[in-house]
């Protein structure tokens, strides 16, 4: 059996995380848990814990400070980072400590199951290796290497990382606006659907598309109205209200501020060209 520590101020979440790992891990750990970070420090001094799952924004002592003290006192420890915010200065210190993986709340199921799993699986080849059952002490350098990184590596890493972070996050924005655009939908909203904090999404945003999400968002629906006012059995008046803009006169007056004409002369154009 091994110990594992889950430290997470929020005690819904916290109660959840733990009757995940339970129900999927019976018999395989002991699960102990703590509200904050100086309570996750005690529990560990005091318990047999291999693995810890630590909430990085708790009150008091935060998880970073938790970890870089249970680091002191276990360096074979397997450190599990859960956080809100997509900060790559929390990046780096996760990196600093050691910290095996960094999950970005709200993770799936599957994602804390993987990641427990695995740091189960290290936990019992570490103890394997101390007892002399593994004779190769390199196959436990190369299982832990991956989170017992040097501060050099997140140099190397950083913008390949934030390269990945732009292409998920492209995906997803795309994915959010192409099912949601004809609905009332704001920056806020699309944020929150790829979990990143407001900032960090604007930021990001800005990045990758050269403007602003809300400039996006009209440019987009503005080009499905004109896919369907290229359909003369699509009713103008409904075209708006079918592209998220419920409301006509304002409608008209983005569509002219994009194409320079409003929606009827729009489709009249088209038609000519096609006769």
């Amino acid at each position: 059996m091994f110990g594992l520590l889950i430290a997470e101020d929020e005690l819904i979440e916290r109660q959840v995380l733990k009757k995940t790992l339970q129900k999927k891990f019976e018999g395989q750990c002991v699960i102990w848990e703590a509200e904050n970070g100086n309570e996750a420090v005690e529990v560990f001094l005091k318990e047999d814990i291999q693995i810890v799952i630590l909430d990085i924004g708790m009150p008091g002592l935060n998880g970073i400070q938790a970890a870089e003290a249970i680091r002191k006192e276990s360096p074979e420890c397997c450190i599990i980072f859960l956080t809100a915010y997509d900060r790559f200065d929390y990046a780096k210190k996760a990196i600093s400590v050691g910290a095996m993986e960094y999950l970005l709340k709200p993770y799936s199921r599957m994602e804390i199951i993987n990641v427990a799993g695995e740091a189960l699986r290290l936990a019992e080849q570490y103890r394997r290796w101390k007892s002399g059952d593994v004779v190769d002490e390199e196959i436990i350098k190369r299982n832990f290497r991956h989170f017992l990184k040097e501060e050099k590596v997140l140099e190397e890493r950083e913008e390949d990382g934030t390269n990945t972070r732009l292409s998920v996050m492209t995906s997803m924005v795309e994915e959010y606006v192409r099912s949601h655009y004809m609905q009332e939908i704001s920056m806020h909203d699309a944020a929150r659907a790829v979990s990143y904090s407001e900032p960090y999404f604007c930021k990001m945003f800005k990045l990758q598309f050269g403007q602003s999400f809300t400039s996006y968002l009209t440019e987009y629906r503005i080009n499905e109205a004109k896919k369907l006012l290229c359909q003369p059995n699509v009713n103008v008046k409904d075209v708006g209200t079918r592209v998220g803009y419920p409301d006509s006169n304002y409608f008209s007056k983005v569509f002219r501020r994009l194409t320079g004409m409003n929606p009827s002369e729009y489709r009249m154009d088209v038609l000519k060209k096609i006769t």
